[in-house]
């Protein structure tokens, strides 16, 4: 196995640490729907590193998902499909780790937000099954 692979595949368990943290607070008495909406646009985010580095290509260090998709995009045109997915993770990058009265998820947001960092999941799951190999993923009800 090659570096690249083996570093693509600690990216791939640390995002899915982010998402098993996540799913576990669904489950709270008082569920924090910032700190759940900010891992799965963790994951998201590693998720597309593990895409690049698999790749041999140096990653951006921010948390711009359309910066690591325009990385992506000339390798994997498809990736494209992931924009609306993008988007809806962007705001829980940076701005809501900082109190701002305005800006409170709802416990819909997090549901979007959930399917958003699915669908990444499921792209590069897709796009690169030999990442997955040994990688056992059936603890994540999130896969479903």
């Amino acid at each position: 196995m090659s570096a690249e692979i083996e570093i693509a595949r600690q990216w791939i368990a640390k995002a899915k640490n982010d998402l098993l943290n996540a799913d576990n607070n669904l489950k709270a008495e008082q569920i924090p729907v910032d700190t759940i909406c900010f891992h799965y646009q963790q994951a998201a985010e590693k998720l597309l590193k593990a895409y690049l580095v698999a790749k041999g290509r140096p990653y951006p260090f921010s948390h711009d998902l359309f910066l690591l998709l325009d990385k992506i995009l000339p390798l994997q045109p498809e990736a494209a499909q992931l924009r609306d997915a993008l988007s809806i993770l962007m705001p829980y990058a940076v701005e809501i780790r900082y109190p701002d009265d305005e800006f409170i998820p709802s416990i819909q947001d997090v549901e979007e937000a959930r399917i958003s960092a699915t669908k990444v999941l499921k792209w590069l799951t897709y796009t690169l099954p030999g990442l997955f190999q040994d990688v056992s993923t059936e603890q994540y009800r999130l896969w479903d």
